[in-house]
């Protein structure tokens, strides 16, 4: 049995994305003034008094204007009424009722799913009473006074919601293991290079907006799904312009957001466009990534653009891309086309492979016997004419793998025979495709962490 589902529509800044982060208890879903800055359907889930339930924030729903972007957003948000156990119709007691809200409810009527009148913007509790007798209008009994804001009868709404909802307990659906675990993949890249329109694709269906416009993705879209028995969390971010070019504070907000998905992934794809060729933020990203400690592929989208390209053009083109990212040497490299499907299906495999090696723990043991042959096949330079001596190696951490080395003179040591290490710790356990992390440490003394 899966969570039950709340979803909340509305028009367009009624602040349905406040009520969200209210309900959820933190500030998830980015709100401003400005409206329409909700495209894409956002799950959390809410836990109320040992009831746990998902709620949607979704786009609003406007028949004011006539675009294909209204069309879609309107898709979107009946995807959402379609998936809830029940809707909460978010309405704007300051601006009063109008038109929209009059089709949304007879829209809600029609859908046969039970739903809730919230009327927010009651920042004055003393005209409750006159601001409702508007609402009433609609033919809705009991409609919920609220302040999204301020957090003013939200708590007698989630009283009334967990109610109504069937009883759902949180269970520990996923043992405490690595392999049970989903496997969370940030997708990244600058506007416009397909991110979107590779996770539909993954998907199977439009889960996601799409336009040729960039910046339509705004908050990161967290998806959850199976396949062959493995869990996975998708997100997809907006496009990261470089630093210089971002003038407005709610694209710095976007940003910002798609740094932290990062920083909370197991495994970043990094989406390139096959058209422009690797860029300058691309190796931005790219190093993020690499400080971040993150697991990373490299897709090369758009790649049905070069069917025109010689093999040797292709092979020189891939020559560039893997120079372009020598920083990053352990990140398998995916050419792909999200718009044909071609090689998406390659991304599972490698996320798999990529996610066992980052996770990869090792027997103190073997370790130890390993690092003797290591240094026996290469000593490490003598510093100052003394002998630096390695006494043993223990792996401290996962995700990524973090070996701890103890010498004699940890300072000591040229960074050619860290890399040495490194590369020797690579081949020797087979993590050509994850960061890890070498820290040397000289027993008694604080550590240095170095990250390859």
């Amino acid at each position: 049995m899966n969570a039950p589902v709340v979803a909340i529509v509305g028009r367009p800044n009624v602040g349905k994305s406040t009520l969200f982060n209210r309900l959820l208890g933190k500030r998830k879903a980015v709100v401003d003034d400005k409206p329409g800055l909700t495209v894409d359907r956002l799950y959390s889930e809410v836990q109320w008094k040992g009831h746990l339930f998902t709620i949607i924030d979704t786009a609003g729903l406007s028949i004011l204007k006539d675009s294909s972007l209204v069309e879609t957003l309107t898709n979107q948000v009946m995807f959402a009424i379609d998936e809830a156990n029940l809707i909460l119709f978010v309405t704007d007691g300051q601006s009063g009722l109008n038109e929209e809200d009059q089709f949304i409810a007879d829209l809600l009527r029609k859908s046969g799913k039970p739903f809730f009148l919230v009327v927010n913007k009651i920042d004055n509790p003393r005209k409750t009473s006159l601001i409702l007798a508007e609402f009433y209008s609609l033919g809705i009994d009991h409609p919920y006074p609220i302040s999204a804001l301020h957090g003013t009868g939200t708590e007698d709404l989630l009283d009334d919601i967990v109610k109504f909802l069937p009883f759902y307990q949180e269970a520990s659906e996923y043992k405490d293991d690595e392999t049970s675990k989903p496997i969370k993949v940030t997708i990244v890249g600058r506007p416009n290079v397909g991110k979107s329109t590779m996770l539909n694709k993954i998907l199977g269906f439009p889960r996601v907006h799409v336009s040729p416009e960039p910046g339509t993705t705004k908050d990161p879209v967290e998806v959850s799904f199976e396949r062959g028995g493995r869990h996975f969390c998708f997100v997809d971010t907006a496009g990261i312009r470089r630093k210089g070019r971002i003038k407005e504070r709610l694209e710095k907000v976007f940003v910002g957001k798609a740094l932290e998905s990062i920083n909370l992934s197991d495994i970043a794809i990094l989406l390139i466009d096959a058209q422009e060729g690797p860029t300058d933020q691309d190796s931005h990203l790219g190093g993020y990534i690499q400080r971040a400690g993150k697991g990373c592929i490299i897709g090369i989208n758009k790649w049905d653009t070069l069917v025109d390209k010689s093999p040797q053009e292709i092979k020189n083109f891939l020559a560039i891309v893997k120079e372009h990212f020598k920083f990053l040497d352990y990140a398998p490299i995916i050419p792909c086309s999200a718009l044909t499907g071609k090689n998406i299906a390659k991304f599972f495999p490698t996320i798999e492979k990529v996610y066992q090696q980052y996770t990869t723990r090792i027997g103190t043991g073997v370790l130890n016997r390993a690092l003797e042959k290591i240094v026996e096949k290469h000593q490490p330079p003598a510093s100052s004419g003394r002998q630096i001596k390695f006494y043993y190696v223990t792996q401290p951490g996962i995700a990524p793998p973090t070996f701890a080395i103890f010498c004699n003179r940890p300072e000591d040591v040229h960074f050619s025979y860290e890399r040495y290490l490194e590369n020797q710790i690579r081949n020797t356990f087979k993590l050509s495709h994850t960061p890890i992390k070498i820290i040397l440490r000289k027993r008694g003394e604080s550590s240095k962490i170095l990250s390859a």
